[in-house]
This record gives C-alpha cells, structure tokens and sequence, in this order.
C-alpha cells in the first residue's frame, strides 16, 4: 500500500510535530507540500522531507491554487486564521486535520464544521489529550464500571510559571484580540476531554478567573521594561526573567533549545538568542507587556447524570502534568496522566495501571503524553483505509465541547451561571461508531 501524502499549512511547532510521524513511518506517511510565510521554516521544513521547489508555497492560497496536491491537508496556522484555509481546501477534497481550537469566533466555529460536513471531509480536530494511552485505558476502566457511575470529577491543567510567561504573557496566546482567550487557547482540549471521560453532555457551567500577577501594578521596584537592561538586584530575583529563561538555559536542555529556537523563528543561535531578548517581543517584561488573557481559571460544570466536574487551570505550577480525580458510587480513581490507581469500595484495595510505554513514543515527554503520535495514527489510518472509527475529534463532537468552553468564558464575563442548549446527544464520540469500515468521505457526515 502506498503511503498516505500531507500537506502542512504552518511549518511552525505544531506543524513540526505532526509532519515528525511522517520520519517515524514513511511507510505511512510522507509530506510532499508546504505553505508557510516563513522562509527559514519553510526551507526547514522542506529540506527535512525532500519537498521540492514547486511544492513550497508561501500561503495556503497558492497550495490551493494548485488543485489537490496531496491525500490530506494539517492546518497548523494562529487560532484566528483557521476558517480561511478550510474553507478554501475542503472543496479540493482533502482531509482534513485542524489544529485546536476550532476558531476564536462560535460562528466561524459552526461555519467550519458545515463547511467540512458539505463537502464531506475526513475531518478532525487535533485534541491530543483523547489519543493518550492514558485516556484511551482511564475511558475502558471507566465504560467496565471499575468505579461505579460517575458521580463528580476534579482536573487540574498546571500550566506551568514559565510556559504562561512564555506563550501567554509574551508570546502569540498573550492578547484575545490578536488570537483567542486563556481557556479556549490552552484548555478546550481539557474542556473535551472532560466530556469524553464523563460521557454526558454538559448542561450548566459557571466560571471565575482574572488576570492576577502579570501586571503593570505588580511590577518590582526598579524594574526596566526588558529584562535585559533590568538592574541585576532586580533581575536576579526575578523568576520570569526572559535572561534566565532563555540565554540563561541556552543549550542545557531540549525545552531550553525549543524555546530559543522560537524566540529567534528557527536561528537558534547564542547570537540571535542575545538580540531577540534585546529588541524582539520575548525580551519584554512579563509586567510591561500587552497580555489581557487570565493566569488562573476554575470552570463548574454540570452534566447529565448529573455528574458535576470542576476545572482548574493556573500559570503558579512547576512543570508537571494533569491530574485528575474521579469519583464513583464503587470506588474512586485518581491519575497524574502517567499511572491510574483505581480504589474499590468493596474490596478496599487499589489497583494501579501504569501507561508509560518504554519505545518513548507514547511518554508524558513525547508530545502531550504520546497524544500527537496516537492522533496521527488514527488519522494516517483512517485516510488509509477509510475507516474512521479510531477518531475521538471529530466535527460534531468538537463542536459540542466548544459550546462549553464559549459558554464558561461568558460566565466569567458575567457572573452568571449559563445554561447550554439540550442539542443532540453524542454519547459516543467516535466519528461513526459500531458500523465498521466506511468511506473516509461519508465519516465526517454520521453523528447529524
């Protein structure tokens, strides 16, 4: 069988990762074609997978003037230039995957999803989280009544002190106008995770959350407006200093390099590194900067059942993963991402399940826990063979959970609780579940 082809529309760190399964398996998977305004990354790009010349493309608007160029399309642009491109492929008849969210804008959201259900696209959208070892063995405990039914669900997001500074008070996620608010940007997959765990549709939510550190008034005394010309007693104790975060750590260690390689677009050098944080936006103050987007958020959630969830996502963690804890009528589980331990009431003993996969592709340092690798092979294989009953993501369902997310960002706008419209039930989430092997082109089109 010949491989699957690609086409990667944003040559950046997602669209990296997702093109890395095409170097894993070239049996699989092979990418013939770029689109993307950056040169260095778009030469990048092409010379790690052999693209020629003429398959290089500056937009997604050239790539589509040139007919269909490839079996399906990953579109890894900025959270607001998500609608254009898909609109302009999806009738090329590519499929198509989509970085996360869908769209900053709840009707550019509801026009994507038509969009693809009319031209019938394979389509999904990338909420890695549902593809994890993890959550694929958490989901089978869970439907074999390990605990009992659902009653209540605590999750925790730990963003991270320097992840926030970096990604959402100095990088591209910092300002909702110019991409999309906190919890839409970094938690929808959480959001719909929760749904696929609990199993129910959400029928209330309620939200708090503000902007609380990294701010104007919070700024030290005597602090410069760049971290590079900080007087050093100020700096010095400084946590988010752009100095220690990136030239500080240079070359130490592989989030260290990731990082500088973004701050310096692909450079990466010491050099290029230096003048970035001197004159570019990652050498800002975290106290001087542009960022309107909260740095803590709790969503309440009710579901039918009724279940109820709440949700945490906060900038004031170390570096570490998601917890979660679920509560039963039987027993109760309780999972850091890595290991499930599972109590049963009767027998007052725990089991505990441990998903760390020795190959390294499926470890919580592989790629959102292995979910970036498992996601591409559940979408390489289904536009293989045209069965899609391994994608968790699809149109509908991401809808669905993105109704939520607009819906907790309004309460917290609001200080009210937001009711959720009844809509149709998708208890399972697969794009078509129990009806076997089926044409790629109808999948998008089964949960109406």
């Amino acid at each position: 069988m010949k491989p699957v082809t690609i086409a990667i529309i944003g040559a950046g760190k997602r669209g990296e990762a997702y093109a890395a399964y095409a170097k894993r398996h070239p049996e699989e998977l092979r990418v013939v074609a770029v689109a993307e305004p950056r040169a260095l990354l778009r030469k990048r790009m092409a010379d790690e997978h052999c693209i020629p010349p003429d398959a290089c493309f500056e937009s997604y608007e050239d790539l589509a003037c040139h007919g269909k160029l490839a079996d399906m399309v990953a579109i890894c642009t900025q959270d607001r230039l998500h609608l254009a491109p898909v609109e302009a492929l999806a009738p090329k008849g590519y499929a198509i995957l989509l970085e996360k969210p869908l769209s900053p804008d709840p009707e550019e959201c509801e026009r994507i999803v038509e969009c693809v259900k009319r031209h019938g696209c394979l389509f999904a959208v990338c909420h890695v989280l549902l593809y994890t070892d993890l959550t694929r063995e958490l989901h089978s405990l869970l439907r074999k009544g390990a605990i009992g039914e659902i009653v209540s669900v605590q999750h925790l997001e730990p963003v991270g002190w320097w992840h926030q500074a970096h990604s959402f008070v100095r990088g591209n996620w910092r300002n909702e106008e110019e991409s999309s608010f906190m919890l839409l940007a970094k938690s929808c997959h959480d959001i719909d995770w929760l749904r696929h765990i609990v199993g129910r549709p959400c029928r209330r939510v309620s939200s708090f959350g503000s902007l609380r550190h990294f701010k104007r008034s919070e700024k030290p005394a005597g602090a410069s407006d760049r971290c590079w010309t900080c007087p050093d007693e100020v700096e010095s104790g400084c946590p988010y200093s752009a100095k220690r975060i990136y030239h500080g750590n240079f070359g130490r260690d592989k989030v260290a390099d990731y990082l500088n390689d973004i701050i310096t677009e692909g450079v990466g050098t010491w050099e290029a590194v230096e003048a970035a944080l001197k004159s570019g936006p990652y050498g800002r103050c975290v106290y001087e900067c542009d960022n309107d987007v909260v740095d803590h958020q709790t969503v309440m959630l009710e579901y039918e059942g009724p279940v109820t969830a709440t949700f945490t996502m906060t900038a004031f963690t170390p570096s570490m993963h998601r917890t979660a804890r679920i509560f039963g009528t039987r027993g109760f589980i309780e999972t850091d991402f890595v290991r499930i331990k599972v109590y049963d009431f009767l027998t007052e003993k725990e089991e505990v399940f441990d998903t760390r996969v020795a190959s390294g592709a499926s470890t919580a340092a592989s790629g959102h826990g292995g979910g970036d690798y498992h996601l591409m092979k559940a979408f390489v294989s289904a536009v293989a063979t045209g069965d899609a009953s391994g994608l968790w993501s699809g149109p509908d369902a991401t809808l669905e959970s993105h109704r939520t997310v607009f819906a907790a960002e309004e309460s917290r706008k609001s200080g009210k609780v937001v009711d959720l419209p009844l809509g149709a039930k998708v208890l399972d989430r697969r794009l078509h579940a129990n009806t076997g092997r089926q044409d790629a082109g109808a999948a998008a089109t089964v949960l109406h």
